[in-house]
């Protein structure tokens, strides 16, 4: 019990975790009721909004990449994680009373938000960041809103994922949820993709899916893409399975080439 109590501590410590910002009219303000209400009290904009939540666990790549370019956003002094951030920041920019941009970063990037006003937001529930986010793929199809919900530690993260698998959804949508749901939900998103191959109605989103499962870290989707290889009735599925086996060098496909080209 008390260990589980520490872990329940140490991701709400996590989650309030605040980067340095600069160049910014900042404003620290805790949540109450919902996002998009706060949302609409702050104004039309320009403004930038910012919170933070508990990350999957992993390494993402160096997230503190400046706007419009390749420089180095990382505050001077911090660390290199070698075992990845555990706190994900959602950085939101409004303006005309909509949001125009969503950013992701971590607490060890450097904020410019360029002398506008920044309301960095406190005791975000997951739940409820990922509700907001919902809205703005729905919206806007925003892909880094999707980035972001795939980046939310917890069941939430993945069941929003589901969610925007629905063959309803537009297909630019449901093949972008296919590669996060392959690079970040591990088996919960392999369970998913499974299913898309089985059922979704597009045969170019279905390729996506064979593409998302060959990216699902320590080679958990080759069963499965040997599976395709091996099975599918579609040649193009077939082919695509067969072309990420090849990519993956993986001992299990080069058994499965082996055995495919004996005499």
């Amino acid at each position: 019990m008390k260990t589980a109590i520490l872990l329940l501590l140490s991701a709400f410590a996590a989650a309030a975790r605040q980067p340095k910002i600069e160049n910014a009219k900042l404003e620290t303000r805790a949540f109450a009721g919902s996002l998009a209400t706060l949302f609409t009290q702050l104004g039309t904009g320009p403004w930038w909004a910012g919170w933070s939540e508990p990350m999957i666990p992993g390494q993402r790549g160096d997230m503190c990449w400046s706007e419009g370019n390749r420089g180095d956003a990382r505050a001077a002094g911090t660390p290199i994680r070698l075992e990845g951030p555990t706190t994900l920041v959602i950085l939101v920019r409004f303006e005309n009373g909509a949001a125009s941009r969503v950013r992701t970063a971590t607490p060890d990037c450097l904020i410019d938000a360029g002398g506008l006003a920044f309301h960095w937001i406190t005791g975000v529930p997951a739940a409820e960041s990922i509700s907001w986010l919902k809205t703005q793929v729905t919206a806007t199809g925003h892909d880094q809103s999707i980035y972001a919900i795939a980046l939310h530690a917890g069941p939430e993260g993945t069941r929003a994922l589901e969610e925007f698998t629905a063959p309803t959804q537009p297909d630019k949508v449901r093949g972008r949820t296919a590669f996060w749901l392959g690079n970040s939900r591990g088996a919960g998103g392999l369970r998913v993709l499974e299913r898309m191959l089985s059922s979704d109605p597009s045969r170019k989103v279905r390729e996506q899916v064979i593409f998302a499962v060959s990216q699902i870290p320590n080679g958990e989707g080759v069963p499965q893409l040997i599976d395709l290889a091996k099975n599918s009735s579609d040649l193009a599925v077939k082919k695509k399975a067969m072309f990420w086996l090849g990519q993956s060098k993986d001992r299990r496909a080069v058994e499965f080439f082996a055995e495919v080209l004996k005499p």
